[in-house]
Order: structure tokens, then C-alpha cells, then sequence
């Protein structure tokens, strides 16, 4: 057997040599060589090849970075009872031919059997990267990826199956899609599909994950890969509290800064699957994609299924360097937001303040009261809607979307021009932003059977024949598989933004998925949901938009397409939000994230904390805020409210744009820690925390990571010292209550 190629020697090369950021691209991003196929970002290659003489695609490398030629793997001694296509490592293992480990495809044939062979034809290598059919997607230009399609073909079954594989070399990513096309004369069924399918060699590894739920998502859960099947999957219709649609593998002595990790993604908001199975040959794989209890997806004759699609990473540096590739990447090639590293206002949320208890004079005054502290932005939470049934509880109104007669008589025109003429007290010198923005929170997905909509259309909720339709949080969900009812939510939304100045939107979703019609809803609301989210965001581009779900039930990547920023978790407790924070920044940017300023005791734990921690903690985030009543506030703490605006004003442009280094984790340290390094590494900003107080103890050290040793730091204007110090002895503060903290600047010295 030849010797496979994955240097830039060969027949087919794809690319340039060029400079993104700190990174030089030594190797070509798509290698091909007769059967064999490469992917090399900066410092990964992805490695595969069709055998010659089955047509099957065969795994060869997934890891660090690989030149020259790749020694063919020995032939496994067979002596089981199982063949060899379950013996090696298949790059799209299909259903029924001997492999009997969890295949990346199932199909129910027209002839009603599940047996598939699919088989390479041939391939296509393309600069830049395809869309997907009404599916988010990163996106980047001909000089940021390149993409290769591997086209199988099963010649018994007559069908197609297209694997696109995309590769960003400046982040180490390698993205992959499957399409499935039926090109015969009957309805087949796809029954299970991954986006992702990779098998890795015979290591001892560790999977790491987020679970939680309501008001405590995304805590991070590590254990170790053993024989058999262990994963994580959500059946709720969304991405959901319970698990986010992110898992990482690593060595077990890999930690936070060192070691070899894989992470992958999927950019997908519906229920999904994650399989990680070791299996008797000490082979791992790992399936990411549709949860295949709700799919069932059936196509007629010249019909295709298009997956999610699934985003790759590889990093040596650990689990804060494969954060830093998601990052980076997500930030610049998969939010088309202009708002993605930019212009987040100070904003104050009226929820916690007022609830459902609000109407123009009391917003007016908190209004007032917010522009007096700095607040940029004013947002109008629940209750401002519905005139037959008018939402003054979550009882009713949801689906009528006109503002409350009695509570805003003139509609909200009126209040929306009052409230946009203050003037924000710190803004006042600069007269092209201080005038306060407004904006408004919706739930356009659901309806409460107390609505004139639901009177007037039942069967826009979701049901199934003649079982009860189960009310969660005294609503349901309208159907978005059906056209009509996109069609009606994008007409309620863009004439409520058509009727004043509005220019946020915090679009809630507050319950999972009850008696689906049949399994195929699930996908077909997905699809209807993005058509709603492409639609209403390109309509109105200078709109910000904030995701919501109960909080972080649906914070995943096929949000962030869409909304720039997502709200995090509805626990505001700034402890809790620590673990959460720390937690969803595995996976997703800072600039994501939300967080705010609430009162105490808090509204979820009757925590009472320092404002001065609360404020530290919601800094972390790209979006800052506040979700109280400023007229209830301690004087101490209305006086130090100012001071803190503009420390997270002066923080959150290296907050969205910078590398974030975790230097401690709350569940392994009572310091935790987060660094975060400006794009052009000139600045950064630490924040520094204490959970509780050691009486009479030594004080811990916090270590930074991420600076050039041999440049020079001023650190809160003191100074100078040198990176190498800071990283290698840190530097030492003392708190001398539960629940300190420090927000620290370094500046590098330009002088050196």
C-alpha cells in the first residue's frame, strides 16, 4: 500500500500563505492526493482517505499538525466475531454491514430494511465556504477557509450523501456538514444523522461537557471515557437547560493551560445527540448531530436533508486554548451582528424591578432614574401587551402583540419619545450618543390559550390529534413549522419596531416542546425559527438583538448567528454566576454574554452580596447592566452606581474583543480567576475574585498567562514589571470579607 501524502508536494493544493493575526499559515489548508485528503490549520491536520479497493472512508490523524507522508496503518488481526469494518477508524460509518458500533447515518430504505453503503465518487474543492440551505453557518472569504465536499454515493439504494468539510487555519477549526440527497424513485426515512463523526486511537481520555438546569446552567462536568456508550442528549425540542450541544475530549492529565483537547460544537438550537463510545477495540467515537428520536425525516425522489453543522477544534494548549479558538472563530465568522465587538449600552431591565406591575408613568420614573446613574439604554420587560386579554400576569396575551390600551393609551410612541430625550448624566459630553435608547422584550414563539390569537387560531399551537395540549408556564408554542405562522410573527414584530425607536429586542422563550404533531416538527421548527431570525434581523440590521430561553436554555451557537448576545442564566446572584460564567465560556465568547446588576437580597437566592462584587462579576460579560429599581437603592450603593458604569464602560471594549484566559476555577479554587487580553495585546483586564474568607492566612497568588515574558507591564498604573514575573510568582491582593474582589489594568509599557 502507498504511502498517504499530507504535505503541500502533491497533486491538488488549495490556498495561500498569508498572515492572520499572530499566526503565520506554513501549510496549505487543503491537500489532495489522489484518494487521500488533508486539512492543516496553524497547528492541526485533519487526515482521511478513501480505501481503494472498498470505497469506504478510512480516519487516519485528527491532532497536532503533520508534514510528509503517513505511514499506513497494520492490518487489525481478525479473530472475533466481528469483521473489519468494525475494527478501524471510519470517517462516516453508515448502518448494516458489520460495524456495530453507533453509525453517523441510519436509514430506512424504501424497502424498509436500514442497510446503507455509501462509498466515495469523487470530491470537490472549493475556495471559501458554501452556505447552508436555511441552516446558520460560519461564513469567512476564499483567504479565511477553504472547503472540500466528499461526494458518497450507495450505487444499491441510489442515494447521496455530500460531506462538506471547511477548515479556518487561523483557529484550528475543521467545520463539517452532511447533506443526503435520495436520487431514487421511492421515500426513503432518515432516521439518525450526524454533522460530526471521528474516531480517535486507542488513548485514555476524558470527555468534558456543561450541564445544569434552570437558573444553574452550564457547570462543567469532566469524567473519563470507558468502554461502552456514554453521552448526553436533549429531547426538550431545544438546546436546552439540561445540556449544551458542547463537548470536549482530553488527556487525563491535560488541565486548563496544557495538554491536548479536542472541542466541538454544534450549531444547531434544536434537541440533539452527543454519543461517545469506546468501543471493545479501545477505539473512541464521537457523534454529534440530530437527536434521531426526533427526526424521522422522510425524502421523496430528488429531496435532500441538510445537518447542522458541527465545528472542530484541536489545541495543545488546553481547555482555555480550545475556548480561545471557539472564540475567536464565533466572534468573526459566525455572528453577522454589527453589534458582534461593539457598542453594547449600559442597559437597565424593568423585570426585576417592577415585573408585571408597569405602565408609562412608572417606567418614565425609573427611566429618569436610570439616565441620572449613566444607564445607556432602557429596557421594557413583560407586561406591556394584550387588549382583550391583557398580560398584567403569565396567565394571558401572549400572541397579541399591541400594546395595552389602559396602560399606554397613546401606544407606546409616546413613552418611547419621552424616554429617548433624556439624557445620560456620563454621556453628557458626548451629545452623538447621551439620549437614553429604549427598548422592548417579546416571546413572539408562544401564545397563552387566554389570547385573541389562540380564539382565532388553535391550530397554530402545537398538538397532536386529540391529546391535551400541556400548558408550561400557562403558554404553549405556535407551530413555526408552518409558513403562515412565520409569516405572522415576522409581521407582529416588524411593525412594533416600525412604531417607535426601538432599537433592542430581548426575544424570550420560556418552555420546551410538548405533543409535537410527529418527529419531523422538531427540524421543521428549526428551520421555520431561522427563516424568522434571518428575516427579522436583516430587516432591521441596526437593531440589537439579546436571545433568551428561561435564561441559557438556548445558548448555542444557532442563536448567535442571529442575536450577538444571550442571556446567560435568569439567577442574577452574582456567586452563582461566577460557575456559570466560567462554565459557558468553554464554548462561547464573552462578548455573548449578559449579565447584570441586581438587588438584594437576591430575587433567586436571598444572597446579599456588595454591589461592588455584583458589578464585578456582570463585567465579565459583553452585554452590562442592571435588573432593579434605581429608586430603591441604598444611598451607598446609588453612589458608587456612576463609578461602576464607567469601570465596565472602560472594560468591555478587551471584554468583547480579547483573548480570555480562565487562571482559576471556581469549583477547583475560593480565588477565581479570569484574564482578558486586548486584540492587539497592549492592555488587560483582570478580574479577581475571593468566595470566602481564610482568617489569619497566607494570601493566594494569582498567576497571569498570556503575556509576552520579555515586555514590560504597568499594572494599575504601578510599575513597571515584567511578563515573566507576573506569570511566573503573580500577583497577591487581600480581601478581608466573603464575596471580594478586583477588577486590576495592565498596560504594556511602550517605552520598552
Amino acid at each position: 500500500m502507498l504511502k498517504r501524502l499530507v504535505s503541500a508536494n502533491c497533486s491538488l493544493s488549495i490556498g495561500s500563505n498569508s498572515t492572520n493575526g499572530n499566526f503565520l499559515l506554513t501549510a496549505t489548508p487543503v491537500v489532495v492526493d489522489g484518494n487521500s485528503f488533508a486539512l492543516h490549520g496553524n497547528n492541526v491536520s485533519y487526515c482521511f482517505h478513501a480505501d481503494e479497493s472498498t470505497g469506504d472512508l478510512l480516519s487516519d490523524h485528527f491532532g497536532g499538525s503533520v508534514t510528509g507522508p503517513i505511514p499506513p496503518d497494520p492490518t487489525p488481526i481478525v479473530n472475533g466475531w466481528t469483521g473489519m469494518l468494525g475494527r478501524v477508524r471510519r470517517e462516516f460509518p453508515d448502518q448494516g454491514r458489520g460495524d456495530f458500533r453507533g453509525p453517523a447515518i441510519r436509514i430506512r430504505q424504501s424497502g424498509a430494511h436500514t442497510v446503507s453503503a455509501l462509498h466515495y465518487q469523487h470530491h470537490t474543492v472549493v475556495k471559501g465556504k458554501p452556505a447552508l440551505p436555511g441552516l446558520p453557518a460560519t461564513f469567512g472569504n476564499e483567504d479565511e477557509v477553504t472547503t472540500i465536499v466528499i461526494h458518497l454515493y450507495d450505487k444499491y439504494s441510489t442515494i447521496a450523501a455530500d460531506l462538506m468539510y471547511s477548515v479556518f487555519p487561523r483557529y484550528d477549526a475543521i467545520v463539517r456538514s452532511v447533506t443526503v440527497t435520495n436520487k431514487g424513485k421511492g421515500a426513503i426515512v432518515i432516521e439518525d444523522l450526524a454533522s460530526l463523526s471521528v474516531d480517535l486511537p486507542f488513548e485514555d481520555l476524558d470527555m468534558i461537557y456543561l450541564r445544569g438546569e434552570w437558573a444553574r446552567e452550564t457547570h462543567r462536568q469532566r469524567r473519563r471515557i470507558d468502554y461502552g456508550l456514554q453521552g448526553f442528549r436533549s429531547n426538550t425540542g431545544f438546546s436546552s437547560h439540561s445540556h449544551n450541544p458542547f463537548l470536549a475530549l482530553a488527556r487525563p492529565s491535560t488541565t486548563e493551560n496544557q495538554g491536548e483537547t479536542w472541542g466541538f460544537s454544534l450549531v444547531y438550537t434544536g434537541s440533539f445527540a452527543v454519543n461517545v463510545e469506546k468501543c471493545s477495540q479501545g477505539l473512541t467515537r464521537v457523534l454529534m448531530g440530530f437527536n434521531p428520536d426526533q427526526l424521522s425525516w422522510s425524502l421523496g425522489p430528488d429531496e435532500s436533508l441538510t445537518s447542522p453543522e458541527c465545528v472542530s477544534v484541536y489545541s495543545k494548549e488546553g481547555l482555555g486554548g480550545v475556548s480561545r479558538s471557539l472564540h475567536g472563530l464565533y466572534r468573526n465568522h459566525l455572528v453577522k451582528s454589527k453589534f458582534a465587538t461593539e457598542d453594547r449600552p449600559v442597559l437597565l431591565n424593568s423585570w426585576e424591578a417592577l415585573y408585571f406591575n408597569i405602565n408609562s408613568s412608572n417606567l418614565y420614573r425609573i427611566a429618569q432614574e436610570s439616565a441620572s446613574l449613566g444607564v445607556k439604554l432602557f429596557v421594557m420587560d413583560d407586561g406591556w401587551f394584550g387588549k382583550d386579554y391583557p398580560r398584567v400576569s403569565d396567565t394571558a396575551g401572549l400572541g397579541d402583540w399591541i400594546p395595552n390600551p389602559k396602560r399606554f393609551p397613546g401606544g407606546l410612541a409616546p413613552l418611547v419619545k419621552d424616554i429617548t430625550a433624556l439624557k445620560s448624566a456620563v454621556a453628557e459630553s458626548d451629545k452623538s450618543s447621551a439620549n437614553l435608547r429604549f427598548g422592548i422584550w417579546i416571546e413572539p414563539e408562544m401564545i397563552n390559550s387566554s389570547s385573541t390569537l389562540y380564539q382565532e387560531h388553535p391550530e397554530w399551537a402545537l398538538y397532536a390529534d386529540q391529546y391535551p395540549r400541556t400548558e408550561q408556564r400557562n403558554q404553549l408554542i405556535l407551530n413555526l413549522a408552518l409558513p403562515e405562522v412565520q409569516n405572522f410573527i415576522i409581521t407582529c414584530v416588524s411593525d412594533i419596531l416600525s412604531s417607535a425607536d426601538i432599537t433592542y429586542v430581548k426575544w424570550d422563550h420560556n418552555r420546551c416542546m410538548h405533543e409535537t404533531p410527529s418527529p419531523t416538527t422538531h427540524h421543521a421548527y428549526m428551520l421555520g425559527v431561522y427563516r424568522v431570525f434571518e428575516t427579522l434581523t436583516t430587516r432591521f440590521p441596526d437593531v440589537l438583538w439579546e436571545g433568551c430561553a428561561s435564561g441559557g436554555g438556548r445558548f448555542d451557537p444557532g442563536v448567535m448567528q442571529y442575536f450577538p448576545q444571550i442571556w446567560t442564566s435568569d439567577n442574577t446572584d452574582a456567586v452563582d454566576r461566577i460557575f456559570i460564567q466560567f462554565g459557558t465560556s468553554l464554548a462561547y465568547p464573552a462578548s455573548s454574554m449578559c449579565g447584570h446588576i441586581s438587588a438584594v437580597p437576591n430575587h433567586q437566592t436571598g444572597r446579599t452580596v456588595q454591589i461592588e462584587f455584583r458589578a464585578h462579576v456582570a463585567m465579565m460579560c459583553g452585554s452590562f447592566g442592571l435588573e432593579l429599581d434605581p429608586t430603591e437603592l441604598h444611598p451607598d450603593e446609588r453612589a458608587v452606581v456612576p463609578e461602576l458604569i464607567a469601570l465596565a464602560e472602560k472594560v468591555n471594549p478587551i471584554v468583547l474583543t480579547g483573548d480570555m484566559w480562565r487562571l482559576s476555577l471556581p469549583e477547583e479554587s475560593d480565588w477565581p480567576a479570569m484574564l482578558f487580553i486586548s486584540k492587539n495585546a497592549s492592555q488587560a483586564v483582570l478580574f479577581y475574585y475571593q468566595l470566602g474568607s481564610k482568617v489569619n492566612h497566607a494570601l493566594s497568588r494569582v498567576r497571569l498567562q498570556g503575556l509576552d515574558a520579555q515586555d514590560m507591564y504597568f499594572v494599575d498604573g504601578e510599575g513597571p514589571y515584567s511578563g515573566a514575573m507576573l506569570m511566573s510568582m503573580g500577583l497577591q491582593y487581600c480581601f478581608e470579607t466573603d464575596y471580594g474582589s478586583k477588577v486590576v489594568f495592565l498596560e504594556k509599557d511602550s517605552s520598552h
